[in-house]
């Protein structure tokens, strides 16, 4: 099997499946919680086709398992976008090579991955541990037994996982059976074809299925509202997502979407309501989410918040949301976008050039935002201005490239051209990654400089940006060549505006490993420097070291597109 290699980013969006303590159970395996694990697809060794759905089944299982029992495990979706980002199907083969790989940029711990076979009656699945730092493969662990006896089986091996991964795990198998929801398998069966359909309405016939099987059950309800939220039909979609309860793992995002589906209906009041008490609650660490966030302020929540009071003439709230949103998130034009459109609603014409213009020149190939930044500066007096704009857009768009715009101060059309985030990005919604007396150095050095590492970019994600400080550079005392601290300061200097220092970092970071993030993020610097060919010799590294890096290859098109002199191909 060939090994497909690719580099993951370290501050991606990847969704951590949360922790839950399950009602009535306050006595949760802790063993080491300070280890990350990254679970992969079983394969069918059998010869049934139809059974496939075991394979992913064993994978969501494991995840969940996991969680319950107080460790910190990748979801399944949060795979699912690290192999998309990288031109990966979901259902790839992988080698244990890439798999390792992937953990290492990942900074997971431990891998698990394995085979089953069933004839439709018996079961038997092998259990495979990677273990990254140092790299051991442990023993297989093997499990068989009647199908209809899958629940039992599958907590077996998760248990026997721990006790392998750990030889001071605290619990046997009875206690740790304790801290497990008890699942029907007819369900659980239904919920994993429901997650598998390739048609909507297949899912969504298997999730209810599923919700119907089991109607306590979180994971079919919260499928079932998203996939009703991502075809856009919120009346659906409402039911099903109020049935999420409070301080359950996806409860924050059942929210979220709540809040989105409020301003799709243009119900900005209730919007309001929903995204305060969300931002609340995160920042708070509040019993509501189920999660801590301390101190944190998320951007995606801060701009439809804006937004929701923005339609209701709310605007100095507005405008702090929205600004804040932009110091959590500099790279994302929508904030600054959405800034424009409010001061366009207040009849600010040039300061909603300023806007419009910040963010054409953050996304120059955005059509939008030039015809809006145009439509700003005639509005404003600003002809002459507004005509070299039009022809900077026809060089890079093309004579047709601009769409009309057709707005009125305060009408539908600002409403219409308002851009939502409609996902939240939960990397932040998780319990702490590592156990204080870990941070504290009670834990070997490695696994303090880990913690460490993973603390700084948690605080970076909640834009807590002295407290990011403050954990690389402690790491980097202790290793100066440690790739992840230097890549963390570069980030710390970018959105500080010192782009030489930025710099500095990540060719520090990549002296000590090569990243195809960490090129792409250097590129992004360089183009901010105005220093064009050193992005593209970055950008061409980048997509060297991963051929699919759907980020470096947009770059690269984009920094084609505006400087086609440039000679890149």
């Amino acid at each position: 099997m060939p090994v497909l290699f690719f580099v993951a980013s370290t501050f991606s969006s990847n969704l951590f499946a949360q922790q839950t303590v399950l009602p009535g159970k306050d006595k949760v395996a802790n063993g080491n919680q300070g280890n990350i694990y990254l679970v992969f697809p079983f394969e069918n060794a059998g010869s049934s086709p139809r059974l496939d759905w075991i394979g992913e089944g064993l994978e969501e299982l494991t995840i969940q398992r996991l969680s319950a029992a107080g460790q910190q495990v990748y979801s399944r979706e949060g795979r699912i976008n690290e192999l998309d980002r990288y031109g990966l199907p979901p259902r790839a083969k992988l080698s244990r090579a890439t798999m390792l790989r992937l953990a290492e940029e990942l900074d997971a711990d431990f891998v698990i991955f394995g085979t089953f076979s069933s004839d439709g009656k018996t079961l038997t699945v092998v259990a495979r541990t990677l273990r990254v730092n140092p790299v051991r493969l442990l023993p297989a662990l093997r499990e068989a037994g009647q199908l209809d006896g899958f629940m039992e089986l599958h907590t077996r091996l998760v248990w026997r996982m721990l006790s392998q991964n750990d030889r001071g795990y605290p619990y046997n198998l009875a206690e740790f059976a304790k801290t497990q929801r008890p699942l029907r398998l007819d369900a659980f069966e239904q919920y994993v074809r429901g997650l598998l359909a390739s048609e909507e309405d297949t899912r969504l016939r298997e999730l209810r299925e599923a919700a119907r099987l089991d109607p306590e059950w979180t994971a079919p309800i919260f499928a079932l509202g998203q996939t009703y939220f991502a075809r856009n039909d919120c009346n659906n979609a409402l039911p099903w997502l109020a049935r999420v309860p409070a301080g359950q793992s996806r409860s924050a995002e059942a929210v979220f979407s709540t809040g989105v589906c409020r301003l799709r209906l243009n119900q900005p009041d209730r919007a309001e309501e929903i995204f305060a008490s969300l931002q609340e609650s995160l920042s708070n660490g509040g019993p509501k989410t189920g999660t801590v966030v301390s101190g944190g302020d998320l951007p995606e929540i801060l701009n439809n918040l804006a937004l929701a009071r923005a339609r209701q003439g709310k605007s100095a709230s507005a405008e702090s949301d929205l600004k804040r949103a932009s110091q959590l998130d500099p790279d994302e034009d929508d904030y600054t976008f959405n800034s424009g459109l409010l001061a366009w609603r207040k009849g600010d014409f040039s300061a909603a050039a300023g806007f419009f213009k910040e963010a054409a020149q953050r996304q120059p190939e955005n059509a939008e935002d030039r015809a809006l930044l145009i439509a700003s500066l005639e509005k404003s007096g600003k002809k002459a201005e507004a005509e070299q704009e039009r022809l900077t857009a026809e060089e890079i768009l093309g004579p047709s490239g601009l769409p009309a715009v057709n707005l009125d101060a305060k009408g539908e059309g600002v409403t219409r051209l308002e851009r939502v985030k409609a996902e939240l990005d939960t990397t932040t919604l998780r319990t702490e990654i590592e156990p204080a007396a870990s941070i504290n150095g009670e834990a070997s050095g490695g696994e303090a400089l880990a913690a460490r590492d993973r603390r700084g970019r948690q605080e970076i994600a909640m834009g807590n940006i002295d407290a990011a400080e403050r954990e690389f550079r402690t790491v980097l005392t202790s290793n100066p060549a440690d790739s992840a601290a230097h890549f963390g300061l570069g980030e710390i200097y970018r959105r500080r505006g010192r782009l030489d220092d930025a710099v500095k970092e990540l060719q520090a970071s990549l002296a000590s490993r090569e990243s195809a993030v960490v090129r792409t993020r250097l590129a992004r610097i360089y183009l901010a420097q105005n220093r064009s060919d050193l992005a593209l010799v970055e950008l061409q590294r980048a997509i060297k070291l991963a051929p699919n890096y759907a980020e470096a290859k947009e770059l690269l098109a984009r920094l084609h597109k505006v400087s086609p002199a440039s000679g890149v191909r």
